[in-house]
Order: C-alpha cells, then sequence, then structure tokens
C-alpha cells in the first residue's frame, strides 16, 4: 500500500429532475463510496465531493409540465436525491448543490477568466429553435437519424448507438423534444470553446499518458471522439434558467449546463473547505493531489475532454487521474426507463428493505457493469443476499462468536502452541489487504468484493476441516483455544475490510468484538488484530434472508 496521499473524489451531480435508482447508484456512487472509504482507512486525506445539477432546460421543461417554478423543482427534487444518497449511506464529505450562491460565483469567475484569456471564440449562428414553444433547442433536446449509422433515436450531441459526436444541425429529420415539432433554424450568439485547438493535449495526456491506466471503455470512447476531430463547442445557451453569462453582450443568455455542472465540484470543495476551516485550493491546484471522477458512460467525454481543456486552458488546475466510468446496468433485461416507471427507486428500495443497504450495495458491486453494460435482476438480489452475505460471510462470522461464547464465555483465547495448517491460514488471512487494495487501486471493484467473500469461505473452510465442536467434545481444550483464536483473527479481518463494500456490517461485527478503528496501514501479522482474554459480545445476525414473497412482490411492483 501507498503512502499517505490526497485524493479529490467526485461522483457524478445527479440531474434535479427526478429521484435517483438503483442504476445510478451502480454508475457513479456505490463504486465512489468504496474508493472514498478505501482511501480513508489507508490513512489518506480524502475530499469526497458531489452535489445536485440544477440548471438546464429539462429543469424548465419539468417545472412547465409540473405548474410550478424552477425553484420549486429544484428543491424538490434536492432534498428527496440528498435524503436517499444519505439514508442509504453514501460518504460524502459535502453534498452541494449548483443554484447555491457559492456555485454562481465560482462558474462566473471561471468563464470571466477564460473570457479574459481569450480562450473563447464568440460566433453568430444558426441554432434549431422550436417555433411552437418559442425557444432555443439544447443539444440532448433534438433528436433524429444519425448520419454515421442511421440510429432513429440519435441525439444533437451524440449517437448512443454509434458513440459518434454530432451536433443538432447534421441530425437527418431532426424534431424538437419538447414539442414534437420541427425545429427551424435562427440566428444567435454565443461563446465557443474551440475543441479543436486541444487535440494535441489530449493526445498526449490521454491517448498517451492514460494508455495503461485508463478503463478499456473509456479510453476507447475519448480515442473515437478524439480520432474524429473536435470541433468548437458552444458553452452559452438562450435559455432563462440557469447562470447569467457574465458578459456585456450575455443578456438573455446562461452558461451551458455541462459547461457550469463540472465546475460544480470546485464550488461544492469550497463550500466544504469554508465549513471545516480548510484551504481548499490543495485539492484541485496541487499537483500531488489525485483527482478521481466516478461517472456513467454517457459523461465520458465530459470528463474526459470538455472539463479537462476547461481546466487545461485555464491554467491553475490539476487533472483527473483517473475516471473510471462505468456502463449502464439494466434492470430484468431491459434498460432503466423513468417514463416507464421501469426502475428501482432507491428511496423506495430504503422502505421496502429497511437496514439492507448492505446487501444492495453489495449485489451492484459483484455485478459492477465495470467494462459492459450488466443486469439487475431481483432474484439474483435474493440469491446473491442469501447464498454469499448469510450462508457464507455471515455464516462463519456467527459460528465463531457463537461458539467462543459456549467453549469460553466469550473471551478471546491465548495464541500459543499453532501448528502448521493455523500459521498458514494466519499468513493467508493477512495477505488479504494487500490483495484488497491493489484491486481497488485498480477500480477493479467486482474483484476486490469477491475476494472478501473468499476471505469467509476460508474461514469457513478451516473451521469446517478441524471440526472444534468434536475436539471439546473430545477434552482437547488446547487445541480448540487454537482454532478459535485462529477463527477470531479471521473475523476480525473481515471486519476492518468489510468496511468499504458493507459498512454496516462492518460497523456491526466490530461493536461484537470490542474491536478498535484500525487502519490499513497498521494491519501487521506481527501484531494481532484481536489481543487473547478480551471479551466478544452477545453475538447477533449480521444479515437477515430474504425470502421468495418479497421478491415476488418487488417483481409484481416492476409489471405495474
Amino acid at each position: 500500500m501507498e503512502s499517505k496521499r490526497r485524493y479529490t473524489i467526485t461522483s457524478a451531480l445527479p440531474y434535479t429532475n427526478g429521484k435517483i435508482h438503483i442504476g445510478h447508484l451502480a454508475g457513479a456512487y456505490i463504486p465512489a463510496d468504496i474508493y472514498a472509504r478505501f482511501k480513508r482507512v489507508t490513512d489518506n486525506d480524502v475530499a469526497y465531493i458531489c452535489g445536485s445539477d440544477e440548471h438546464g432546460v429539462a429543469i424548465s421543461i419539468r417545472a412547465k409540465k409540473e405548474k410550478k417554478t424552477p425553484k420549486e423543482i429544484i428543491d424538490k427534487y434536492h432534498d428527496l436525491i440528498k435524503k436517499s444518497f444519505f439514508d442509504f449511506g453514501i460518504s460524502f464529505d459535502n453534498y452541494s448543490r449548483t443554484s447555491a450562491k457559492i456555485h454562481h460565483e465560482t462558474a462566473s469567475e471561471f468563464f470571466k477568466f477564460l473570457e479574459n484569456k481569450k480562450v473563447f471564440e464568440i460566433k453568430d449562428s444558426k441554432q434549431l429553435y422550436d417555433p411552437k414553444e418559442n425557444q432555443f433547442l439544447a443539444d440532448r433536446f433534438v433528436e433524429g437519424e444519425c448520419p454515421k449509422c442511421n440510429y432513429e433515436a440519435a441525439y444533437g450531441d451524440q449517437c448512443e448507438n454509434c458513440g459518434s459526436s454530432l451536433s443538432p444541425e447534421e441530425l437527418i429529420n431532426p424534431i424538437s423534444k419538447i414539442s414534437g415539432t420541427k425545429p427551424i433554424e435562427k440566428e444567435t450568439k454565443h461563446w465557443y470553446l474551440p475543441l479543436g485547438n486541444y487535440e494535441e493535449f489530449l493526445k498526449e495526456w490521454f491517448l498517451e499518458g492514460k494508455k495503461n491506466t485508463a478503463k478499456t471503455n473509456v479510453y476507447g470512447q475519448v480515442k473515437s471522439w478524439v480520432d474524429q476531430g473536435l470541433e468548437s463547442r458552444a458553452i452559452t445557451r438562450d435559455l432563462d434558467w440557469g447562470i447569467p453569462v457574465p458578459s456585456e453582450d450575455g443578456k438573455g443568455k446562461v452558461l451551458y449546463v455541462w459547461f457550469d455542472a463540472p465546475i460544480g465540484y470546485i464550488s461544492s470543495t469550497k463550500e466544504w473547505a469554508e465549513r471545516e476551516n480548510k484551504n481548499w485550493e490543495p485539492y484541485w491546484k496541487d499537483k500531488n493531489t489525485k483527482l478521481v471522477h466516478f461517472i456513467g458512460k454517457d459523461n465520458i467525454v465530459f470528463h474526459c475532454i470538455i472539463f479537462p481543456i476547461i481546466l487545461k486552458a485555464h491554467g491553475d488546475y490539476i487533472l483527473p487521474e483517473n475516471v473510471p466510468a462505468n456502463e449502464f446496468l439494466n434492470l430484468e433485461g431491459n434498460k432503466f426507463s423513468t417514463s416507464k416507471n421501469w426502475a428501482i427507486w432507491l428511496d423506495e428500495f430504503l422502505v421496502d428493505f429497511p437496514g439492507m443497504q448492505d446487501s444492495l450495495r453489495y449485489t451492484l458491486t459483484v455485478n459492477a457493469p465495470e467494462t459492459k453494460d450488466n443486469d439487475f435482476t431481483w432474484k439474483d438480489f435474493q440469491a446473491r443476499n442469501n447464498n454469499e452475505l448469510v450462508a457464507t460471510f455471515g455464516n462463519f462470522i456467527n459460528r465463531v462468536f457463537v461458539l467462543t461464547h459456549k467453549y469460553f464465555d466469550g473471551l478471546i483465547p491465548e495464541n500459543s502452541g499453532l501448528n502448521n495448517i493455523d500459521l498458514e491460514i494466519l499468513k493467508k488471512t493477512y495477505e488479504y489487504p494487500k490483495l484488497i487494495s491493489e484491486s481497488l487501486d485498480n477500480f477493479k471493484f467486482r474483484q476486490a468484493v469477491s475476494l472478501l467473500i473468499d476471505l469467509s469461505r476460508l474461514g469457513n473452510k478451516y473451521l469446517a476441516d478441524e471440526e472444534p465442536w468434536k475436539l471439546y467434545k473430545l477434552g482437547e481444550l488446547e487445541r480448540v483455544k487454537q482454532i478459535m483464536f485462529v477463527s477470531l483473527q479471521v473475523c476480525g479481518m473481515l471486519a476492518i475490510l468489510s468496511h468499504p463494500f458493507l459498512p454496516n456490517a462492518s460497523k456491526k461485527i466490530k461493536e461484537i468484538m470490542n474491536l478498535k478503528e484500525t487502519k490499513w496501514t497498521e494491519i501487521n501479522i506481527n501484531n494481532p488484530i484481536l489481543n487473547s482474554q478480551n471479551k466478544i459480545n452477545k453475538p447477533e445476525l449480521i444479515f437477515r434472508k430474504i425470502e421468495d414473497e418479497e421478491i415476488e412482490n418487488q417483481i409484481e411492483k416492476l409489471k405495474g
């Protein structure tokens, strides 16, 4: 494990026009939370940053539909999203919002700084306009046929079928997603970020510099975009909801949401630092800080091309060390669809399965769509919980605790006279911090959580092979002490190593064992996790079984 460093870790800012579902969790929040917790327990300085993304045309549209103001919409969904995250246990150091004064100031300062450096191009251009709604159309609100692959539902900025970068004007037979009418062209003035000027920078920094560290799915998408050639992209919009363009000619215009949203990471860090009486700048400007963005695949272009170019153009900021984007999670074989209510909403899950956050965390981690799309099914959730968490991990912990109370009144036996089998088990057990750390440092979360379960399997097998219950009946108490001492060390290791993945279970096991908080950097085979004659508390089940009826109810709920 590496020596202490500073990490700025971000999760994609969720958009405040709807609730959080488990597809979001799998993409950008559980992996980031695991990573942030891991970096804290390996004695690093961590700022885990997020917040609500509250600008853009989609908010205005939602407000019109619900006959509310945009402010009412963002307040409603910001509160819902924030509560869901915190009830679930995502360990943000700060969760802010882009409507906050500190964000408006930070984003405006960024724009003015880049404008003064003459980074932008200011151009009059014809853009698509919805004559029925009397408004210009953001890229994502134009849909049509892709000119590259003929996919019929391509967006105005990107075709999700072939991955090509597009502009709204390139679409064949475009329609407005707001009104369904055919848009017209109308002239308007905008500020553009000349992405093409930074192609050489991207080739050197990312395509060469990240060749061996970027995930294959991320690298492939960035390379495709750069190879196609990058065109200037407007960073302002003709809208009435957002951050007003801080320029004399900017009346009636706002900053494009994809210019202002990533700057939200910086403003959220400022907010956190102010509250904690820290200096925010090292977390964004010190070259020794590692910046890691956790996102879904639809945001790769913004976090690996556009935002790095903005940071590079500014000149004072560090660039991302890694952007371990996940692919998409499907639900029961189909894509999540919020419009069709084909989703598992996080707030509803927490009501239906109280106290089972860890079970969901585990299932979404072991099935994480790390390099390709994956599927969540309720049956698999049940099987993972019952077979792996209850019958393997939880069963081992419970057996050891029950036997310790039965044979030694809960006292941890002395470490004496261990045989070669015992020593080999301990040696293997103390290898797991390094193995799991290596997996997490390489963003292999599925592999890491599988290693954790493997450790519980190692403990189960050892217990089954040594059969202390038989030896106890035969009066071989010294041997029983040795077996239980080793088994309890495995339990202690599981308690410590499970923290990033299963924080509630980890806390519960530590409380039963009276185990102090231990940094992974302190773990050493010559300094046992548990001392003999320490007492463990009365055992309780760590996980509960999920019944068939509960799963059937959820499947019926999906069917509507």
